[in-house]
Formats: structure tokens, C-alpha cells, sequence
């Protein structure tokens, strides 16, 4: 009594040799925090739905549900540890089969098959717990775009090894516009991703322990164009992991989108790569050979640090934590079961260490990430490895002022000195100065920053009688009359057909 569901991608077929494999046999080594778990559902009210086996023309707004992996206290809770079973309960209500009874789990589903290795995972013991409380601090997050039409927890032990290491992974399920079916991996499906994506980047704000300047986007599959999407039109990514994600085999699709813009892809991105197709394969299943070597998403990339990896014990389906577990074999080209999950691990390994440099700052994972893999100790036979820096884009007048913001508009002539040597053709126009000096000071809130923004101008443009006439407006509308007068009559000085400064001091004095 199977219910089918259809996979597109069929260059990752498989074969029928069943796996065996354990969590605990995978042996990841996790960190000092114990893991948390939680899993609810919030409503996008901007777009419709339909639940699709309801069979009616209801719609109702778009259901999101979210997954969250979190350092806890275990201790100062009634923390309870979770199993696979109770992930794949979840998996339920994403595959909108809420009431399903659990003896038909792994008949229903295509990708989890019902073998007694299989039953046997439903009894394992995961790292999680849930009604765990959130540790305080403040800790980098993770925001995880699943493979096509996949479960929010398709790789829920690479989640708890990377929340143990002190991670926030937010989640949601892989889901098509209208209902749950996507087209086919198309430029529509991929905007309906990112834009679910988006969603979960503005839910972490509602999170005290997560640092939402630190945010790095993972995805596997078809998660890894719909994220290479999301970065092209967010600014707020520091960095991205695609786990064989997509964007290296259909770059035509992502280059549909009218946000596509390599000029804005500028942040630090790794991508692990399946290993090579054998011949017997690409032959059998009607592949392009050269999906093996072509990724054009990478050669065009200029602004960003990119790694690019492939791990040869590797097939597509073993990125995922269900893939390693419940995968049937392909007998054409997938490694021992044993191969397989030292591969997961060293994946897992590499991605925390990408992860620890690029959203941390840790020194020895900066080092890990530029070594070859080589000098990390792996053979070139296990891991090979290529990576390309970015060139450094021109540094602007916003760039500046993003720094400016980030320290409140204070020190501002200092923090210009030290941009300037960095950056020497930064050109910060006496205009956009003045405009925003003028901005900040009739802002009751922001006054003091309106000053700090025109003491800067004054420095750069020491002889502008518009400067002082505007700094004297603000130190007006502030109701500092001294200052006022003061700077007013630097103007004249400068200009005395200022028309503007001579009224205001005959008000004035």
C-alpha cells in the first residue's frame, strides 16, 4: 500500500541493495551543548495554499512549518530525548499525512522504504531533546533550504552535530507554490523556496539568542540554487554551504530569475559535490557527461571566497542525514555502507569548520579552509579540492556609511581615517553629507548623529559654506542658539551673500 511520489531528478536514481548503517555508527563527534529541539507552524499571510489530498478548491494562507535546532540547558527543563521516530512523526504533517497511523510510515513514503534495517532506525536515540530550555547568548544561525519537495529534517543529525557546537539551524519543509507539489525544479519553484527562505530569515528576529549578524544559509539539493537566489537578494548572508546543491547542475534555471545578479553574489561559499557519475550511469540514465566537471556557477563567481569539493565516497543521496539512513543502494556506483558514513562525518566535520571561520572568525578553521585537502590529511582519492579568492569589491559612499551606522554614528573622523588607508578612492561627496546630516538631525532621536555626520563633512570639506549653514540649521532646530549663531557666522565668513545666514542672525541676535 505504497503511496507514490514522484522524484524528479533522475540522474540520482537507485538501485535495490538496502543500506544498514546507525547514528551511532556515523560516530560525528559532537560539541559541549546539549541540543534542543522544537518544531511549530506559522502562517505567510502574503500568499495562498492548497492542501492537495483534501481534494476541494479551498485555500488557505501559506503554512510554513519551522524546525529549530538549539544549544540548551537540559538540566532546568523537563527535557525529553528524542528519537527517529519522533522526527518522522513530524515528517508527517510536512507531508500534510498528520493522522497517518505510524505502522504505515515506512510503506508510505517513497524515500524511507520498509526493510528490518530500516524499522530498526525508528528506535534510535538522536542527540536532540525536546521542551529543552534555549541557552542565553547570543549564537550564530544556520537557515537550511531542504532538497526538492524534502522534510525541514532531512539532515537533522548534521543539525544536532552543528547546534552542539554552538549553532542556531532554522528549517522549514521544501514545498511548491500552490500546494505542496513542485513543477519540476523550475524558476518558479525556485523563487517559492527562497521566498520561504526569506520567510525564516525574518523569523530568527524573534529569537533572543540568535545573532542576526551572523547568518549563513545551507541548503542541499535544490536548496543550493534556491539559496544561491536568496543571496543575490539579501545583503544580511555572511555565508553559504550547498550540499551538492543544484546551482552547479541547472545554472540555466537560476539564471532565469530577474534577481539574478553575480555582482551581488560577494559572500565566502563552499560546495560539496557528489563524486564523479560512472560511465555505466550517465550512459543508462540519459546524463550529460558533463556534470561530472562543468560548474559554471563557480567559474563566473568574482567577488566571492569560493570552495568547491567533491567527495568521491559520495553519491547525491548521502548528503542527508534520511539519505545515509534510509537510502536504498545503488549498486552502480554507491560506496559500503561503512564508506558512506565516514563521508557523511567528514562532510559534517568540514562544514562546521567552514562555518567556525566564516561566521565565528576561528583562526585554526581559517587555516582548515584554505589548506588543501591534502594538508588537512586526506588523500586526494577520499577528497579533492579547489578554491578561488574573490576580488575585493570597490568600497562606496554606503559601504561607509554602513560602518558608520553599525558604530551609531560615533568616532566618525576617526573610523574615516582608518577606511581611507584601507580604502584610498573612498569618496565620501559633500551632498550625500549634507543630505544625511540634515536627515539625522530633524530625526528628535537621532540629533547627536546629525552633528557627528556633519563634523565629519566639516573635516573633509573645511572651506564649505553650505556645511556650516546646514550645521547651523541643526544646532537651531536642536534649540542651541550659541551654536547656532556660531556657525552661521562661519558661513558668512566663507560666503557673504549667503542670504540664508544673514536672515538667521538678524532673527537670532
Amino acid at each position: 500500500m505504497r503511496k507514490l511520489t514522484i522524484i524528479v531528478f533522475v540522474f540520482f536514481q537507485l538501485g535495490s541493495i538496502k543500506g544498514q548503517t546507525s547514528l551511532k555508527e556515523i560516530e560525528l563527534q559532537y560539541g559541549k551543548y546539549a541540543v534542543g529541539y522544537t518544531h511549530y507552524t506559522k502562517t505567510d499571510s502574503t500568499r495562498m495554499y492548497q492542501i492537495k489530498n483534501e481534494f476541494n478548491n479551498q485555500r488557505i494562507y501559506r503554512p510554513i512549518p519551522i524546525s529549530v535546532w538549539y544549544p540548551a540547558d537540559i538540566k532546568k527543563s523537563n527535557a525529553q530525548q528524542l528519537t527517529v521516530l519522533n522526527y518522522l512523526e513530524i515528517l508527517k504533517e510536512e507531508e500534510e499525512w498528520k493522522h497517518l497511523p505510524n505502522a504505515f510510515l515506512l510503506d508510505w513514503f517513497s524515500y524511507l522504504w520498509n526493510t528490518p534495517q530500516n524499522k530498526a532506525h525508528l528506535s534510535e536515540k538522536v542527540a536532540a531533546f525536546a521542551n529543552a530550555s534555549m541557552l542565553k547568548g547570543k549564537f550564530p544561525v544556520i537557515v537550511y533550504a531542504p532538497s526538492y519537495q524534502a522534510s525541514s529534517m532531512e539532515n537533522f543529525a548534521l543539525f544536532e552535530y552543528l547546534a552542539s557546537n554552538g549553532f542556531v539551524v532554522i528549517s522549514s519543509p521544501s514545498r511548491g507554490t500552490n500546494t505542496k507539489w513542485l513543477e519540476g525544479g523550475t524558476a518558479k519553484d525556485m523563487e517559492t523556496q527562497s521566498r520561504d527562505v526569506a520567510f525564516l530569515l525574518k523569523e530568527i528576529y524573534t529569537y533572543k539568542n540568535i545573532d542576526n549578524t551572523k547568518i549563513a544559509l545551507m541548503g542541499f539539493s535544490f536548496g543550493g540554487i534556491s539559496n544561491a537566489l536568496t543571496a543575490m537578494k539579501n545583503k544580511n548572508i555572511s555565508a553559504i554551504v550547498s550540499l551538492d546543491g543544484t546551482e552547479r547542475y541547472n545554472y540555466k534555471v537560476l539564471s532565469k530569475s530577474p534577481y539574478f545578479n553575480l555582482n551581488k553574489f560577494t559572500v565566502p561559499y563552499i560546495h560539496f559535490a557528489q563524486k564523479d557519475i560512472p560511465e555505466e550511469v550517465l550512459t543508462k540514465d540519459k546524463i550529460p557527461a558533463e556534470l561530472n566537471y562543468q560548474f559554471q556557477l563557480y567559474d563566473s563567481l568574482k567577488y566571492s571566497n569560493a570552495y568547491s569539493y567533491k567527495f568521491h565516497d559520495l553519491t547525491h543521496s548521502y548528503f542527508s542525514s534520511f539519505g545515509v539512513l534510509f537510502a536504498n543502494r545503488d549498486k552502480r556506483q554507491d560506496k559500503s555502507d561503512d564508506k558512506i558514513m565516514a563521508s557523511y562525518k567528514l562532510l559534517s566535520e568540514h562544514a562546521l569548520q567552514f562555518l567556525n571561520a566564516t561566521l565565528k572568525g576561528d583562526k585554526k578553521a581559517k587555516s582548515f579552509i584554505e589548506n588543501s585537502s591534502s594538508k588537512n590529511g586526506f588523500s586526494e582519492s577520499l577528497i579533492s579540492k579547489k578554491m578561488k579568492k574573490g576580488l575585493v569589491t570597490a568600497f562606496n559612499y554606503k559601504d561607509f556609511n554602513d560602518l558608520a551606522l553599525q558604530q551609531g554614528y560615533k568616532d566618525l573622523i576617526s573610523l574615516y581615517k582608518t577606511t581611507k588607508v584601507k580604502y584610498p578612492k573612498l569618496q565620501l561627496q559633500e551632498g550625500m553629507l549634507n543630505t544625511l546630516g540634515l536627515y539625522l538631525s530633524f530625526n528628535p532621536s537621532r540629533m547627536e548623529q546629525g552633528i557627528n555626520v556633519f563634523q565629519l563633512a566639516l573635516h573633509i570639506y573645511p572651506k564649505s559654506a553650505n556645511l556650516y549653514d546646514s550645521l547651523a540649521e541643526a544646532y537651531l532646530y536642536q534649540k542651541d542658539t550659541k551654536n547656532a549663531i556660531l556657525n552661521f557666522k562661519k558661513s558668512l565668513e566663507l560666503n557673504p551673500q549667503n542670504q540664508n545666514a544673514i536672515d538667521k542672525l538678524k532673527q537670532l541676535e
